[in-house]
């Protein structure tokens, strides 16, 4: 088959892309990336070996805009949409796959036009809207949090089964702010350190660059010996060794930890569009795998209880939400779907 992967602007979508478009080439399928100028894709892909062509077509995100900017947006995408179906034709594609984000609008459409089928995976538990808009005319939809013939499991890494065990105690505690960082994290971090410390718990802390030197400087001055990170691509091996995550719930983090059966605190990012990180976490505390609290001053209180309580039963439940191979079975499914009548 030949497979067409688009979407992306942030990392969430992008990796989502990378293990689909890995599983695929891994079962003998020729792949071909469709992106955007604007966002992350060109730093993902631009360069990569993994697509046998990889296009970015000047778009940007048409929600947060207004009149003229709207328009604008629209006319980009509606460019976008003319050279995507040319690329669509050209590479006789089979399949198109839409991971999300605005950088998939233009060949998503492409392919409900040219009558290409088209896959979808949503990522989070609310749907984007344009998932949402284009659903109904998709062939197959994937998704982590329904249930029946629409359920996948996650394509995490298989690093992060890897390093998979039941946590019984907690040892070392792991602060994961995102590439970005997140000042809220890293401040309840520090504030709860010189506790940590008392109970001889080792401290991990993903800051983000930005926030690097800042927090390096805080532990130093509490004369706490944390191990700190601006960014890292050593997240998985920092995981393995942890015991309990403080961290945002967006979904790649969400589900990397499932795999590796780490027990989760998330404080959802406030701003995320739809508040679709409140409702990822959700999803973990309706099965009693994780915690999940609203950035607030007394957040410090819930998280020490949290540490004090028993996480066993937790980390073990969360080896029931995920299996290994995700990307392998959409990819699956995906063939299924195309097979001749």
């Amino acid at each position: 088959m030949n497979i067409i992967f688009t979407g992306g602007g942030t990392g969430g979508h992008l990796v989502i892309a990378l293990s689909l478009a890995e599983a695929a080439r891994e079962r003998g399928h020729h792949v071909m990336f469709i992106g955007s100028t604007s966002g992350q894709d060109r730093q993902w892909f631009s360069e990569s070996t993994l697509f046998e062509q990889a296009h970015f077509l000047e778009t940007t995100g048409v929600v947060n805009k207004k009149g003229f900017g709207k328009v604008g947006a629209l006319w980009k995408i509606f460019k976008a949409l003319i050279a995507s179906r040319r690329v669509i034709h050209a590479f006789k594609a089979d399949a198109v796959v839409s991971v999300g984000g605005f950088s998939a609008a233009p060949a998503a459409l492409a392919a409900i036009i040219t009558k290409t089928p088209l896959y979808i995976h949503e990522q989070n538990a609310i749907m984007g809207k344009l998932n949402t808009l284009l659903r109904p005319y998709a062939k197959g939809f994937f998704s982590s949090y329904e249930e029946g013939k629409s359920r996948c499991d996650y394509p995490v890494s298989e690093r992060y089964f890897q390093g998979a065990r039941d946590r019984d105690t907690i040892k070392t505690v792991i602060f994961l702010g995102g590439s970005q960082g997140a000042k809220f994290i890293n401040d309840l971090a520090l504030e709860i350190a010189p506790w940590l410390q008392e109970k001889s718990i080792t401290i991990l802390h993903q800051c983000g660059a930005k926030e690097e030197e800042r927090v390096k400087a805080a532990y130093a001055t509490l004369g706490i010996d944390a191990e700190v990170y601006g960014f890292t691509t050593k997240i998985a091996e920092l995981i393995e060794r942890s015991d309990l995550a403080i961290s945002r719930s967006g979904a790649s983090t969400l589900w990397e930890l499932c795999a590796a059966r780490v027990p989760a605190f998330f404080i959802p990012y406030p701003s995320a569009a739809a508040d679709h990180q409140f409702h990822n976490a959700q999803y973990i505390l309706q099965h009693d795998c994780g915690w999940c609290e609203r950035q607030n001053e007394g957040i410090a209180i819930k998280l020490k209880e949290a540490i004090g309580s028993d996480i066993a039963p937790k980390s073990h439940r969360l080896a029931e939400l995920i299996q290994s191979n995700g990307a392998s079975h959409i990819i699956e499914k995906i063939e299924e779907g195309n097979l001749p009548f």
